[in-house]
């Protein structure tokens, strides 16, 4: 396995040093909302109305993401 390592001037950059390492936590996040959303569509019985609410804020999920070329697989 390769080595990665991130070098920051000072301690003012503590936030972005937060942020470089969390990044998998934050895909998580993302995933886990992502899914939550497909099995309330999948496994429950939704209003017409709830279901489009839920397949419209996936759609937007995955938008974002391709904004920034990112992919939860």
């Amino acid at each position: 396995m390769g080595k990665i390592t991130l070098e920051f001037d000072s301690v003012e950059e503590a936030e972005d040093i937060r942020n470089a390492l969390d990044g998998y936590k934050w895909k998580l996040t993302i995933w886990d909302l992502d899914q939550h959303l497909r099995n309330e569509m999948k496994f429950n019985n939704l209003s017409n109305e709830k279901y489009k609410a839920f397949e419209e804020i996936r759609k937007k999920i995955i938008a974002v993401l391709n904004d920034y070329q990112l992919h939860l697989d």
